[in-house]
């Protein structure tokens, strides 16, 4: 027989701040601390990139999940993320969990750096879009 345990009163002082983390994705949060960097990650990250992603999540907030595989919690898109969101002291990250093989997961990891790395950009209009910042 299992003894009764009653439900400790609601208290939204323990609810996590997830003001960090745009609306539409505060249902994908999870703990930081679940989270586990993929030590086969080939994509580096260095001061620069870091400083830039930090950046943009402190001016943007979090816009778009890490991809974290089962059973290990490993994450296989969003490595940089994970090491800002660490920085700026986050204890919860919005981030889509899947369950795959290795094999799947690597690739997608791979796909997911590469496929950006190959588009170019339109210098002319991104040089007016600066402008038109600048100008605001």
């Amino acid at each position: 027989m299992t003894a009764f345990t009653p439900q400790a009163p609601f208290d939204p002082s323990s609810e996590p701040d997830l003001s960090h983390i745009v609306e539409p994705l505060r249902p994908l949060a999870i703990e930081v601390s679940a989270l586990h960097h993929d030590l086969a990650n080939v994509r580096q990250h260095n001061e620069r990139n870091l400083e830039a992603i930090c950046y943009s999540l402190k001016r943007f907030r979090q816009r778009k999940p890490l991809v974290v595989q089962l059973p290990d919690m490993i994450v296989r898109a969003g490595n940089g993320t994970l090491m800002a969101a660490k920085r700026l002291g986050w204890t919860h990250i919005a981030a889509v969990v899947v369950k795959e093989t290795n094999i799947d997961a690597a690739a997608f990891a791979i796909a997911d750096n590469r496929t950006a790395e190959l588009a170019t950009w339109d210098e002319r209009g991104l040089s007016m879009q600066l402008k038109a910042l600048a100008n605001d």
